[in-house]
């Protein structure tokens, strides 16, 4: 059952909390709810643009290619297979990224900014480290890939396949993500900030730390059942209630 939720402010902090007198009640009041991801600090040299040097290679992206400190920008990476390669300290901006394979890459201490492209491989990916802003992307696979320490923020993703992916310590802040597949995963201190969550699969999801609060619009299409693990806002609670009740199979009626 799809289940909606949809706010005009975000709603974050407080915390139902017992009442009580003395030092006992004050250190609980002042426990935080739910732990916070840890972002990036992407701090990026000197860079050297791609196709000069020794980053010249063939003119496009090699399988198994070594880059450090290379600037991709402006480039039609679209369908180059760049399978397998190592991005350190790199920048990869208004890049097209249609089919690009990507698969097992290892971007770490990077940047991706506006990139855009539909059916993206990057399954079974490392990213660590890395921040992603303004992307447009559709269909793209990050389905076996690790998340740690990433921040993506505005843009819009269609269809994000993050099936049976580790996902550490990554924000969604201002982006909207239609129809994303969590499927499987494993999500630990991920937090959504302003972050538009139409028709997600949280099935066979494990989660822990998950701070749902801040969603704008929260639509759960499966996995009502595997949010142990998150924390949602009162009044997402209420709206999510229909849901909860049928999950374990109430009736309500007036």
């Amino acid at each position: 059952m799809s289940s909606t939720v949809r706010r005009t402010q975000p709603q974050r902090g407080g915390q139902a909390g017992r009442v009580g007198t003395g030092k006992s009640s004050a250190r609980s009041s002042t426990k935080p709810s739910v732990k916070r991801a840890k972002r990036p600090e992407v701090r990026l040299p000197p860079l050297t643009p791609f196709g000069v040097g020794a980053t010249a290679g063939g003119g496009g992206l090699e399988p198994d290619g070594d880059y450090d400190g290379v600037e991709f920008h402006g480039l039609d990476l679209a369908g180059q297979d760049g399978g397998g390669a190592r991005f350190l300290d790199c920048a990869v901006r208004d890049c097209a990224l249609t089919e690009t394979r990507l698969s097992a890459a290892r971007f770490i201490d990077s940047v991706l900014d506006s990139v855009r492209g539909v059916g993206t491989d990057l399954g079974a990916a490392v990213l660590r480290d890395v921040e992603i802003k303004e992307p447009r992307l559709g269909g793209v696979q990050l389905h076996g890939a690790t998340l740690e320490r990433v921040v993506i923020s505005g843009g819009k993703i269609d269809y994000l396949n993050l099936r049976q992916s580790r996902v550490k310590d990554v924000v969604f802040e201002n982006c909207v993500l239609v129809e994303p597949d969590f499927s499987g995963a494993t999500l630990e201190r991920v937090e959504f900030v302003n972050c538009a969550l139409k028709g997600v699969d949280f099935d066979r999801a494990t989660m822990k730390d998950v701070d749902l609060r801040g969603a704008s619009e929260l639509d759960i299409s499966r996995g009502i059942d595997r949010l142990a693990g998150t924390v949602i806002s009162p009044s997402q609670l209420v709206d999510l209630a229909p849901a909860f009740a049928a999950q374990t199979g109430v009736r309500v009626e007036a």
